[in-house]
């Protein structure tokens, strides 16, 4: 069944003072590749909406920065585009007309120093016509290979800030992926510490912006009856699925040499396990929040050479049916190395041993061209003891299963027994559904949101960062030394064999989504 919740909203401005609309400071976003890919579907569709919804300071600007032949008035038409074809809402004339004047280009690049000046003195012209006061926050829509390159151009050309109050503020957005592996990311990492202080990083994922993820969190600590039961006594095991119907498309360049460990596993599939398995944070702020996400991977269990050969699994789709259509396999996808062993599909089990989860297997597995869109958390409970109703072994009841849908039908449901209706006692399992029935903001959205604020809470500080890259690089480094073609799974189906039978040597099975 469904319900729909009579809500009060709860007001948590308290906890996050800076997200009061009235404390927004002024300032200027500057998209470095800002008339990419990214900037079109998601960076100015994602502003035009924080716009549309007041959640932009009074005195903003957005400046792009790349190498095309545009002008203002062009990079508003590029804009303008973007936000028609990828928005989720739709463009409202009169509001384009006061979201426009915002928008503002600037050609040059990223290696020469000349142009950084000239990306200087155009902020400071920004700076006197809208009054944004010198606060920068740059986003670098760029390959990571450019982030040193840029950075120091920022540096020399004196267009970063001390990390000191009474300057005015300077932030950096740095997308995923940070680094290939551990020695790589720690480099980044390193090359953003010479010219940025980290309260300045805003390192984006931008799984942790969706409404679901972030709403883990008030799930589990402002309701009751959640987390005396969130723990090891009641919980059999948690199964972690991000399902992908789609191939590799025009990402086939960059994904044959990154795969779906680096690209899936190391950040958003283990950042929503920290989000499920964490403990209850000192305060809602940036610090303690990112210390109890911390405190989860740190206590991941380290995995040894049988592990990774017993409960890791890979997998690379063939050619199948995607909604009745067919679909080629990913050696056959353009820019794809015809002998490519790169993964599209991995799934494992780990374990975190800590007082409240131990002895309680964490399940994640992700792939592409799976039969949906997907992802979901799905939490198991502890099966009843086996009297009463769940006397019978040869029919034993289902366990109450808690499920947590990420995307694309955002909300929860509650998995419980219920008797049949009629006179003979017959059970079944009923769902309890809560799905959320408004739109919900877009990712970029939130994470956009809380740069222009200044809030943390959401994006990965490098300890972080490097520590999930320690957990997955002994997998990394196992199949460096035994490359091998991974198992061919048909497009369509839930994955190759080999995942089902990892899970069925525990006893358990994948869920069905």
């Amino acid at each position: 069944m469904a319900a729909t919740a009579n809500r009060t909203p709860v007001d948590l401005n308290h906890l996050h003072p800076l997200k009061e609309r009235n404390q927004y400071d002024p300032c200027i976003v500057v998209i470095f590749g800002g008339a990419g890919d990214l900037s079109h579907r998601k960076l100015i569709p994602a502003l035009y909406n924080l716009s549309l919804d007041g959640e932009l300071p009074d005195k903003f600007a957005i400046l792009g920065f790349s190498m095309e032949d545009l002008d203002d008035e062009k990079y508003r038409a590029f804009a303008l585009s973007g936000i028609e074809q990828f928005s989720r809402r739709k463009v409202e004339k009169e509001h384009w007309a006061k979201f426009a004047p915002m928008l503002h280009f600037n050609r040059g690049s990223f290696t020469e120093a000349a142009d950084y000046q000239n990306l200087r003195r155009r902020c400071e012209a920004i700076d006197a016509e809208r009054g944004t006061e010198g606060n920068r926050a740059y986003y670098f829509a760029i390959p990571p290979a450019f982030i040193d390159t840029c950075s120091e151009g920022l540096t020399a050309a004196g267009l970063i800030h001390p990390h000191e109050k009474g300057h005015p503020f300077t932030r950096v957005v740095v997308e995923k992926p940070i680094g290939s592996d551990l020695a790589s990311a720690s480099e980044i990492n390193a090359e953003l510490a010479r010219h940025f202080d980290e309260g300045q990083i805003f390192r984006i994922d931008h799984y942790l912006g969706k409404e679901t993820v972030e709403n883990l969190m008030v799930l589990r600590f402002a309701n009751a009856i959640f987390e005396p039961i969130w723990t090891a006594r009641f919980v059999d095991h948690v199964q972690i699925t991000v399902a992908e119907a789609e191939g590799v498309g025009t990402r086939a360049a960059y994904y044959d040499h990154a795969g779906a460990l680096r690209d899936m596993v190391q950040s958003h599939l283990l950042q929503t396990l920290c989000m499920i398995a964490t403990e209850p944070p000192n305060t809602t702020g940036a610090e303690s929040m990112r210390d109890a996400k911390l405190d989860v991977l740190r206590a991941l269990r380290p995995l040894g050479d049988e592990d990774i050969e017993k409960r890791v699994v890979r997998g690379q789709y063939g050619e199948g049916l995607i909604g009745g259509a067919a679909v080629k396999a990913y050696r056959s996808e353009e820019h794809v190395a015809p002998d490519s062993q790169i993964e599209t599909f991995v799934a494992l089990r780990c374990w975190i041993d800590n007082w409240r989860w131990a002895g309680v297997p964490f399940y994640l597995r992700t792939g592409k061209r799976l039969p949906k869109r997907s992802s979901e958390i799905a939490i198991y409970f502890n099966s009843v003891p086996r009297i009463l109703y769940n006397a019978n072994p040869r029919a034993p009841l289902a366990p109450n299963m808690l499920t947590i849908r990420i995307q694309p039908d955002e909300g929860l449901a509650l998995h419980i027994m219920s008797k049949v209706p009629g006179s003979a006692t017959k059970l079944q399992q009923v769902k309890v559904d809560f799905h959320y029935v408004t739109s919900t903001p877009e990712a970029y959205e939130t994470l956009l949101n809380d740069v222009i604020v200044g809030d943390q809470t959401l994006f990965m500080r490098r300890d972080t960062v490097e520590e999930a890259w320690k957990f997955v690089q002994p997998i990394l480094d196992a199949w460096e030394q035994s490359p091998m073609d991974p198992p061919i799974y048909a497009a369509g189906s839930w994955g190759p064999l080999e995942a089902a039978l990892m899970i069925a040597a525990d006893g358990r099975t994948w869920r069905t989504l």
